[in-house]
Protein backbone atom coordinates (compact mmCIF):
# COMPACT_ATOMS: atom_id res chain seq x y z
CA UNK A 1 0.00 0.00 0.00
CA UNK A 2 1.60 3.34 -1.09
CA UNK A 3 1.30 5.41 2.09
CA UNK A 4 0.11 9.65 0.67
CA UNK A 5 2.58 12.48 0.88
CA UNK A 6 0.02 14.16 3.53
CA UNK A 7 0.76 11.25 5.84
CA UNK A 8 4.68 11.33 5.62
CA UNK A 9 4.79 15.15 5.84
CA UNK A 10 2.55 15.33 8.86
CA UNK A 11 4.67 12.10 10.85
CA UNK A 12 7.74 14.45 9.45
CA UNK A 13 6.10 17.54 11.62
CA UNK A 14 5.93 15.36 14.73
CA UNK A 15 9.69 14.86 16.66
CA UNK A 16 8.49 11.12 17.74
CA UNK A 17 7.55 9.58 14.03
CA UNK A 18 10.43 11.71 11.87
CA UNK A 19 12.29 8.97 11.73
CA UNK A 20 9.58 6.88 10.26
CA UNK A 21 8.48 9.18 7.73
CA UNK A 22 11.30 9.65 6.47
CA UNK A 23 11.88 6.07 6.16
CA UNK A 24 8.41 6.38 4.16
CA UNK A 25 9.73 8.88 1.93
CA UNK A 26 13.18 6.80 0.88
CA UNK A 27 10.70 3.74 0.29
CA UNK A 28 8.21 5.71 -2.04
CA UNK A 29 10.99 8.00 -3.75
CA UNK A 30 14.51 6.49 -3.57
CA UNK A 31 14.22 4.65 -6.68
CA UNK A 32 12.54 7.09 -8.91
CA UNK A 33 15.31 9.42 -7.71
CA UNK A 34 17.95 7.15 -8.21
CA UNK A 35 16.89 6.60 -11.83
CA UNK A 36 16.26 10.17 -12.98
CA UNK A 37 19.55 11.26 -11.29
CA UNK A 38 21.47 7.99 -13.20
CA UNK A 39 19.82 9.06 -16.47
CA UNK A 40 21.27 12.18 -16.21
CA UNK A 41 24.75 11.66 -14.47
CA UNK A 42 24.68 7.72 -16.34
CA UNK A 43 27.26 6.59 -13.63
CA UNK A 44 26.16 4.17 -11.10
CA UNK A 45 28.49 5.32 -8.39
CA UNK A 46 28.17 8.56 -9.60
CA UNK A 47 24.57 8.41 -8.85
CA UNK A 48 24.43 6.54 -5.72
CA UNK A 49 26.77 9.39 -4.15
CA UNK A 50 24.41 12.13 -5.46
CA UNK A 51 20.87 10.02 -4.21
CA UNK A 52 22.31 10.20 -0.80
CA UNK A 53 23.27 13.92 -1.14
CA UNK A 54 19.92 14.79 -2.14
CA UNK A 55 18.00 12.74 0.26
CA UNK A 56 20.12 14.48 3.34
CA UNK A 57 19.10 17.40 1.76
CA UNK A 58 15.69 16.42 1.56
CA UNK A 59 16.00 15.30 5.81
CA UNK A 60 17.64 18.89 6.56
CA UNK A 61 14.89 21.13 4.17
CA UNK A 62 11.86 18.74 4.53
CA UNK A 63 10.75 20.66 7.89
CA UNK A 64 10.61 23.45 5.81
CA UNK A 65 8.43 22.08 2.76
CA UNK A 66 5.79 24.50 1.81
CA UNK A 67 2.84 22.30 0.33
CA UNK A 68 2.92 25.01 -2.35
CA UNK A 69 4.17 21.87 -4.57
CA UNK A 70 3.71 18.53 -4.58
CA UNK A 71 6.10 16.77 -2.46
CA UNK A 72 7.49 14.96 -5.64
CA UNK A 73 8.04 17.76 -7.76
CA UNK A 74 10.02 19.08 -4.78
CA UNK A 75 12.35 16.05 -4.89
CA UNK A 76 12.73 16.03 -8.43
CA UNK A 77 14.27 19.84 -8.67
CA UNK A 78 16.22 18.86 -5.73
CA UNK A 79 17.55 15.90 -7.58
CA UNK A 80 17.77 17.88 -11.16
CA UNK A 81 19.26 20.49 -9.38
CA UNK A 82 21.94 18.60 -7.74
CA UNK A 83 22.57 16.50 -11.09
CA UNK A 84 23.53 19.41 -12.71
CA UNK A 85 25.91 21.26 -10.26
CA UNK A 86 27.87 17.57 -10.17
CA UNK A 87 27.90 17.85 -14.04
CA UNK A 88 29.05 21.71 -14.44
CA UNK A 89 31.81 20.83 -11.72
CA UNK A 90 32.72 17.47 -13.68
CA UNK A 91 32.86 19.88 -16.33
CA UNK A 92 34.65 22.86 -15.09
CA UNK A 93 36.98 19.83 -13.90
CA UNK A 94 37.77 18.61 -17.88
CA UNK A 95 37.37 22.50 -18.87
CA UNK A 96 35.33 21.34 -21.75
CA UNK A 97 31.54 21.87 -22.96
CA UNK A 98 28.98 19.37 -20.89
CA UNK A 99 27.25 19.09 -24.69
CA UNK A 100 30.67 18.28 -26.65
CA UNK A 101 32.95 16.42 -25.18
CA UNK A 102 31.24 15.19 -21.81
CA UNK A 103 28.42 13.57 -24.03
CA UNK A 104 31.26 10.95 -25.63
CA UNK A 105 32.69 10.17 -21.97
CA UNK A 106 29.41 9.59 -20.59
CA UNK A 107 28.74 6.97 -23.66
CA UNK A 108 31.85 5.40 -22.77
CA UNK A 109 30.98 4.98 -18.96
CA UNK A 110 27.85 3.85 -20.40
CA UNK A 111 29.12 1.26 -22.49
CA UNK A 112 31.53 0.12 -20.09
CA UNK A 113 28.91 0.16 -17.02
CA UNK A 114 28.60 -3.38 -15.64
CA UNK A 115 24.99 -2.05 -14.03
CA UNK A 116 23.87 -1.07 -17.57
CA UNK A 117 21.99 -4.75 -18.51
CA UNK A 118 20.08 -3.34 -21.46
CA UNK A 119 20.19 -4.79 -24.90
CA UNK A 120 21.68 -3.28 -27.84
CA UNK A 121 18.04 -0.79 -28.91
CA UNK A 122 18.78 0.53 -25.20
CA UNK A 123 21.91 1.06 -25.71
CA UNK A 124 21.67 2.54 -28.76
CA UNK A 125 18.69 4.80 -27.17
CA UNK A 126 21.09 5.81 -24.27
CA UNK A 127 23.89 6.64 -27.18
CA UNK A 128 21.39 9.30 -28.82
CA UNK A 129 20.46 10.85 -25.35
CA UNK A 130 23.77 11.65 -25.14
CA UNK A 131 24.85 13.57 -27.48
CA UNK A 132 21.15 15.59 -27.03
CA UNK A 133 21.70 18.96 -25.38
CA UNK A 134 21.74 18.80 -21.30
CA UNK A 135 18.09 20.74 -21.01
CA UNK A 136 16.62 18.49 -24.34
CA UNK A 137 18.05 15.17 -22.73
CA UNK A 138 16.49 16.27 -18.91
CA UNK A 139 13.05 17.29 -20.60
CA UNK A 140 13.24 13.68 -22.52
CA UNK A 141 14.27 11.72 -19.60
CA UNK A 142 11.16 13.33 -17.78
CA UNK A 143 8.69 12.66 -19.85
CA UNK A 144 9.78 9.37 -21.89
CA UNK A 145 10.68 7.40 -18.58
CA UNK A 146 9.33 9.04 -16.15
CA UNK A 147 6.29 9.43 -17.91
CA UNK A 148 5.49 13.02 -15.77
CA UNK A 149 3.34 15.71 -17.30
CA UNK A 150 4.67 19.12 -19.04
CA UNK A 151 3.01 20.94 -16.03
CA UNK A 152 4.98 19.19 -13.54
CA UNK A 153 8.22 19.11 -15.51
CA UNK A 154 7.51 23.17 -15.63
CA UNK A 155 6.40 23.31 -11.72
CA UNK A 156 10.67 21.20 -11.50
CA UNK A 157 12.60 23.03 -14.37
CA UNK A 158 10.78 26.53 -13.97
CA UNK A 159 10.09 26.80 -17.41
CA UNK A 160 7.14 27.39 -19.58
CA UNK A 161 4.86 24.26 -20.78
CA UNK A 162 5.46 25.75 -24.39
CA UNK A 163 9.16 25.59 -24.27
CA UNK A 164 9.42 22.56 -22.74
CA UNK A 165 7.20 20.99 -25.63
CA UNK A 166 9.50 22.03 -28.31
CA UNK A 167 12.41 20.71 -26.41
CA UNK A 168 11.03 17.58 -26.22
CA UNK A 169 9.57 17.52 -29.63
CA UNK A 170 13.11 19.05 -31.09
CA UNK A 171 14.50 15.97 -28.77
CA UNK A 172 12.20 12.69 -30.30
CA UNK A 173 13.04 14.30 -34.07
CA UNK A 174 16.79 14.44 -33.10
CA UNK A 175 16.67 10.87 -31.34
CA UNK A 176 14.76 9.48 -34.26
CA UNK A 177 17.44 11.18 -36.55
CA UNK A 178 20.24 9.09 -35.07
CA UNK A 179 18.47 5.73 -33.93
CA UNK A 180 17.24 5.55 -38.32
CA UNK A 181 20.47 6.38 -39.37
CA UNK A 182 23.06 4.61 -36.51
CA UNK A 183 24.45 0.82 -37.85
Amino acid sequence: MQVEDSEILEKFAQENTREEAFSLLLNKYQQKIYWHIRRMVIDHDDTDDLVQDVFIKVWKSLSNFRSDSQLFTWLYRIATNESITFLNRKKLRNSVSLDESAGKDLIETLAESPYFDGDKAQMKLQQALLTLPEKQRLVFNMKYFDDLKYEEISEILGTSVGALKASFHIAVKKIEHILLNSD
